[in-house]
């Protein structure tokens, strides 16, 4: 299988016109008609993925973040005076690794939108943009929760479900019926939760202020940390790998180290 062949299965799995008009998607560097030797699967497209790529014998790094939204003005190596996406490319069209990302338009699949709330063992019933079709491909999912459960014990499931340390607006106590989930950032989303009727929005990440008016507002927050949000679209993207051809023993998980820390009690102790 050539580069280009894994790149077309995956547009046809995650089509390039569900991505949005600023992301940047497919193919960012590397050489289209180069058979696959190994593929290193990763959330974030960076130097130091494209070179443990190289190190194992990869020569696709396939990532859900794109190396960049607009290309830097140089690509060279690591400097303090340029983004690390200037460096990521030199280092990768250096080894010989290939980056291929898919972002948005995996945001907006069927598979996305099962796959968070697959992790707290809850169904969706349609995309948080679009919540009234169940059918279209859409960013987020619209969960519904059968039984009592309250939003502090929503948190805890998610602090373990997702391996970090949650922040949290809203009363522990309170009653949770309708969830929506939606990874990395939430943007303008909190609306559109809202206007579903929703208790409580579990996402990457969000401002202070929109955190505090939606609160106030009555929906309660959940934020896990943009990488958190989205490391499990991984699993995704090694399956997507294997169904276009590559062989299983060839795709390897690289998993990202938390980049950001809380400090607890327990630590300060």
């Amino acid at each position: 299988m050539r580069i280009r062949d894994l790149e077309r299965s995956l547009f046809e799995r995650f089509p390039r016109e569900d991505a949005e008009s600023w992301d940047h998607v497919g193919l960012s560097v590397g050489m289209p008609d180069a058979e696959v030797a190994g593929i290193c699967v990763a959330l974030d497209a960076t130097e130091a993925n494209a070179r443990e790529a190289a190190r194992i014998g990869a020569n696709v790094l396939l990532t859900h973040h794109p190396v960049y939204i607009k290309a830097p003005d140089a690509f060279a190596p690591a400097s303090p005076e340029r983004p690390v996406s200037s460096a990521a490319i030199f280092t990768a069209a250096q080894l010989g690794v290939s980056i291929l990302s898919y972002h948005t338009n995996l945001d907006r699949s069927l598979e996305a939108r099962k796959q968070l709330p697959s992790l707290l063992g809850l169904s969706p019933i349609s995309s948080l943009e679009h919540p009234d079709d169940a059918s279209a491909h859409g960013l987020g999912s619209l969960c519904e929760v059968s039984g009592a459960l309250e939003l502090g014990e929503l948190a805890q499931s998610c602090a373990g479900a997702f391996g970090t340390a949650p922040r949290v607006w809203g009363a522990p106590r309170r009653s949770v019926e309708r969830v929506a989930f939606l990874g990395g950032s939430l943007g303008s989303f909190g609306e559109d939760a809202l206007a579903a009727s929703v208790d409580v929005v579990i996402t990457g990440e969000a401002g202070y202020h929109v955190c505090q008016d939606l609160s106030l507002r009555g929906l309660s927050v959940i934020l896990l940390g943009h990488d958190r949000s989205e490391e499990p679209f991984i699993d995704i993207l090694m399956d997507a790998a294997i169904d276009a051809g590559a062989t299983p023993s060839a795709v390897r998980r690289i998993s990202g180290a938390q980049q950001w820390w809380t400090v607890t009690d327990k630590e300060l102790a």
